[in-house]
């Protein structure tokens, strides 16, 4: 997931964007541009960069084992065809 130091800078900048007369209260909008941040990323189906690259790994070995066995099938397959003597 998106960790607390990314939120907080992307909630530092959104709360730089609010005009100088309604920031006043800028603790309170920066915190509540955090929570908002916060909920809708937890709605989000994230993983983090570490699980995505296990699992690209896994795709990967699984693609060149699902080659491999389509190249073996081709073989065999070549090899059923072959005009018997």
């Amino acid at each position: 997931m998106i960790d607390a130091r990314t939120v907080d800078e992307l909630a530092r900048r959104l709360t730089e964007l609010i005009p100088a007369g309604i920031s006043g209260a800028g603790a309170d909008v920066a915190e509540n541009i955090k929570d908002a941040l916060r909920a809708g990323l937890r709605k989000l189906d994230l993983v983090t960069r570490d699980e995505f690259d296990v699992q690209r790994s896994v795709l990967l070995r699984t693609r060149e084992k699902v080659e491999a066995l389509e190249a073996r099938v081709a073989q065999l397959e070549q090899l059923l065809q072959a005009p018997k003597h």
